[in-house]
């Protein structure tokens, strides 16, 4: 019998003080049987990098053609394509050929080799790759639950994500 999603909630409040942005999204995320609550995490960081109301969750690891989170426009047509992880060079470049916006928002220890390697990336316009610190996403882990209330506060450049247990400062490095 194969394994099935399970299913995390969160309650996720932005509250950006540089750009005077305060917003409230609720967020559903089924997890792959074979994701780590670090990526989950970690796509839950990628959401708010990028938050819209129009931002949407995708089937990802269930779909390996699909980022991990999309927007697309009223006509359907995809307007961000965000990555999690390490993707696949071509996949990203075909992507970029489909959107005005890709990002990739990359952890773990093996980033900047994965960067060196895809020198491809690097001739995109339309792409912006992030990479989070170990710091972060070891810290990040500990605000998951199944139903979670997220605060994530943006002050100078510095973001803290606060949970009921625990709060974490997310790190975050542009390589492109």
């Amino acid at each position: 019998m194969a394994l099935k999603a399970t299913i995390y909630k969160a309650d996720l409040n932005i509250a950006d003080m540089d750009n005077h942005r305060y917003e409230d999204f609720q967020l559903t995320m089924a997890q792959h049987p074979s994701e780590t609550i670090e990526r989950l995490m970690v796509r839950i960081l990628a959401y708010a990098r990028f938050a819209d109301e129009a931002l949407e969750f995708t089937k990802d690891l269930f779909e390996t053609d699909e980022p991990a989170l999309w927007q697309k426009d009223l006509t359907g047509q995809l307007m961000k394509w965000i990555e999690v992880g390490s993707p696949d060079e071509d996949k990203v470049k075909k992507a970029s050929a489909r959107c005005k916006q890709v990002a990739v928002v990359t952890y773990g220890s093996s980033v900047d080799e994965w960067y060196k390697r895809n020198t491809k990336l690097k001739t995109l316009s339309n792409v912006e790759v992030w990479k989070l610190s170990t710091a972060s996403t070891e810290a990040i882990q500990k605000l998951c639950e199944r139903t979670m209330q997220l605060q994530l506060n943006i002050m100078d450049g510095e973001w803290t994500l606060i949970g009921d247990q625990a709060q974490a400062v997310i790190e975050w490095e542009q390589l492109q």
